[in-house]
């Protein structure tokens, strides 16, 4: 067997030679961001240790220059003597023409590069962004990304600890983004369950939008992929039924997430599993809003389903079901289950290539679980579980050690016929069959006299019929 790559790094194999033809809904909408993909540098660790300290400065008392010189002394880039060397050019700079910055002499005498300045502009600005929105003290970053950025807080009022998303400021004049973003927060507040991040607030302070939800401390499974390499089975399957009993209630209440992966699913410290990111759900009554997409891929491609990829109108429960089927494979295997040099090449693979079954990567792996992951993945979404009802009865079952009631592997019996042609000795004289022993009802002269004796019985009848009625 190969040598399994890294989950966080997936294999990259040639592009397949056919390329289906995409209509991808590019990074600006939000969507088909590989599960991998570094989208910005605001989301690495580095970035978000600095935004740590960054957050409890103060900030905001005064414009991002004032307080640059302090900011590369805390994190380092910078000493107190370099800063007073920068001073001093400043101030010999305002007296000629030419005027320069302090982020100018930063980078012209290599204290500090261009991309850390950028960084410490990014989080400066947020930091204010947070601090304009009335009832929360801000605590820390927890990560951002290409539409938001999240906040641990405080709500003040009831003392209790929150996340707080953050349309970022480059959106908050765009239409688009705005109805977006408040879409996920009226969508998150129709539901309320044990297993999906709670809704609290949605509004807009000053020039920014913001979204309040339940925090939940603990990691996502993709950080659990990441650490561990992969996860065991039975913790999987624990994961996978917690995940869709979140399903079973958006659902029910006409909900499709269209965007199940392991980054979105968090797990507490207890143990409980939390169905976050609601940014594509759509109603599955919103006609409008599904031939405005049409056409379109929304998704992130290691885990999305094939009729999402061809941008059907009609996405329901079994689109849901493969991205948990997708993620359930991840995280038993430590692998996604296709990749390809981009993104369009994964999504061909989610539409042509064959699935891989789990148990062919890791022999631990139960026929039973593999069974379930292989119909929750079937390609044609009437051959995958309808509802997560059905899912969930499945689940529970290889939970216990049992085999699945919906899911069945098919038998292969294509390389049957060969083996046993190759198991004949060779040079085996082929023996004429002996003829059955015929029997003598099979005769021609035994139907003779059956016919003779019927004709003769008729005979009878007719004369003594002519005999009675004389």
């Amino acid at each position: 067997m190969s040598k399994k790559p890294k989950a966080d790094e997936p294999q990259t194999p040639p592009a397949p030679e056919e390329e289906v033809p995409l209509s991808l809904a590019d990074d600006t909408d939000g969507s088909t961001q590989p599960v991998d993909g570094d989208a910005d540098a605001g989301s690495r660790p580095d970035a978000g240790d600095a935004s740590d300290e960054l957050l409890d400065e103060g900030a905001s008392t005064g414009g991002f220059e004032t307080m640059l010189g302090k900011l590369v002394i805390r994190h380092g880039f910078a000493t107190a003597e370099e800063i007073e060397l920068c001073d001093s050019q400043l101030r010999e700079a305002a007296e000629t023409d030419e005027p320069r910055t302090l982020t100018d002499l930063l980078i012209d005498n290599g204290f500090a590069t261009n991309r850390q300045l950028t960084r410490l502009r990014r989080e400066f600005e947020e930091k204010k962004s947070t601090e304009q929105i009335p009832g929360y003290k801000i605590h820390r970053r927890l990560g951002s990304g290409a539409m938001a950025t999240v906040f641990l807080a405080r709500q003040l009022s009831l003392d209790r600890l929150v996340a707080i998303k953050i349309l970022p400021k480059k959106f908050s004049d765009n239409e688009k983004f705005i109805e977006r973003f408040y879409k996920e927060g009226r969508a998150a507040a129709k539901l309320n369950h044990p297993n999906i991040v709670a809704a609290y607030d949605v509004g807009k302070a000053g020039e920014h939008h913001y979204f309040v939800m339940e925090y939940v401390d603990g990691p996502t499974v993709y950080d659990r992929i990441k650490q561990g390499k992969r996860i065991k089975e039975t913790e999987a399957t624990q994961v996978a039924i917690q995940v869709a009993h979140a399903l079973q209630h958006a659902h029910q209440r006409g909900f499709v997430h269209r965007d199940i992966k392991p980054k979105n699913i968090m797990i507490s410290r207890h143990g409980v599993v939390k169905l976050a990111d609601l940014g594509l759900a759509r109603a599955m009554s919103d006609k409008e809003a599904a031939e405005a997409e049409a056409g379109r891929a929304y998704g992130t491609p290691y885990y999305i389903s094939p009729e999402q990829i061809r941008g059907e109108v009609e996405i329901g429960p079994p689109a849901d079901i493969y991205g948990l089927g997708a993620t359930f494979y991840h995280m038993i295997t430590g692998k996604v289950p296709f990749t390809g040099k981009n993104p369009s090449a994964v999504m061909h693979k989610h539409l042509k290539s064959e699935l891989v079954p789990p148990d062919h990567l890791v022999s631990k792996i139960t026929a039973g679980c593999a069974q379930v992951i292989e119909m929750m993945m079937a390609k044609n979404p009437k051959d995958r579980y309808h509802n997560a009802t059905d899912l969930l009865t499945d689940l529970k079952l290889i939970a216990k050690g049992r085999a699945p009631h919906f899911a069945h592997r098919s038998l292969d019996l294509s390389g049957i016929a060969p083996a046993l042609k190759a198991d004949q000795p060779p040079n085996t004289l082929a023996i004429p069959r002996r003829p059955a022993k015929s029997s003598f009802l099979d005769s021609p002269g035994f139907v003779v006299l059956l016919v003779i004796l019927l004709a003769s019985l008729a005979v009878n009848i007719v004369m003594l019929l002519q005999w009675l009625s004389g």
